[in-house]
């Protein structure tokens, strides 16, 4: 990523109630990201108490994948639009399993 180019999409901190809050961000690139088919370049996390429970990216050398709790996943990227909504459907299932609600 050092010699590419990059054109910032978005750059969001969303507070989602007084202990959790979703960090959005995201790059397109003038070429792949190494080992993703794509050239968009992606990290969102949910941060719950201070703790990183859910993230998605795609850093160098792994590939898209998602992170949910301990477990990680292999994702499948699409689109920049689908993506956000993928992870904002993830972000519902995580509060719905542990009891939060929307602020």
């Amino acid at each position: 990523m050092a010699n590419m180019r990059a054109e910032l999409l978005l750059n969001e901190r969303r507070v989602l109630d007084r202990k959790a809050f979703a960090e959005l961000v995201v790059w397109r690139l003038t070429g792949q990201v190494l080992r993703s088919e794509h050239a968009f370049k992606y990290r969102l996390t949910l941060v719950v108490g201070g703790k990183c429970v859910l993230r998605y990216d795609n850093e160098a050398g792994k590939g898209d994948h998602k992170h949910f709790g301990q477990l990680e996943a292999p994702y499948t990227f699409i689109t920049p639009a689908r993506l956000l909504a993928d992870f904002w459907n993830d972000v519902e299932l995580w509060r719905s399993l542990h009891g939060q609600r929307d602020a």
